[in-house]
């Protein structure tokens, strides 16, 4: 495959992003429809007056809202929810090294080592186009299937990477879809249980 350009650190729709090769990647998409405008207008009016780390906040709320299992929910569909942790599986080996992921009902968490190369951005853009497409067959009732936007944050050490790995796993757990992490089909830890 043909070298990309990476973009490196970039804002887009007000989220930063950092695309480069060879990084750790925590990576979030969600349906379209997974949080209500009304949730992100409240959101946005309260943290005007939060004196902490804003950006923490936002995605904690956002995160917690997720888990609610707002929205269409079409990936607690095991179609659907296979269809996307196959794309997924895919990618592996050519884009990125997949080293965790969980498919929730409404959004997606993966943790992946982008190949020197291998940009981002391009590997989001061709898993949410082809998933997309493939949903829509399945749900031609939904205008849009994903956000636009997605959520990246790169591992800045060990211990942020193994936080993060533990975060994907319990997910469900957390959402309160199962008792333990090994019991969730749509997750690394279904696959290859510890």
């Amino acid at each position: 495959m043909e070298s990309e350009v990476h973009k490196g650190w970039h804002s887009r729709k007000g989220l930063p992003h950092f695309d480069a090769g060879d990084t750790t990647q925590f990576l979030t998409f969600r349906l379209h429809d997974s949080l209500p405008q009304s949730f992100l207008n409240e959101l946005k009016e309260e943290l005007k007056t939060s004196r902490g780390n804003i950006e923490r906040e936002r995605y904690e709320r956002i995160q917690n809202q997720l888990d609610q299992g707002t929205g269409s929910c079409i990936l607690c569909e095991p179609l659907c929810a296979k269809l996307v942790q196959d794309s997924l599986c895919f990618l592996d080996g050519d884009r990125f090294r997949l080293d965790a992921w969980v498919v929730m009902p409404n959004h997606v968490h993966f943790l992946a080592r982008f190949f020197e190369g291998q940009s981002m951005s391009k590997a989001m853009h061709s898993l949410k186009s082809f998933t997309g497409h493939e949903l829509k067959k399945l749900h031609p009732e939904m205008e849009n299937i994903w956000q636009i936007e997605s959520f990246d944050r790169y591992m800045r050490n060990e211990e942020h990477y193994w936080s993060t790995y533990r975060y994907i796993h319990n997910n469900p757990v957390s959402a309160r879809l199962c008792e333990s992490v090994e019991e969730f089909e749509w997750s690394s830890a279904f696959r290859h249980p510890e």
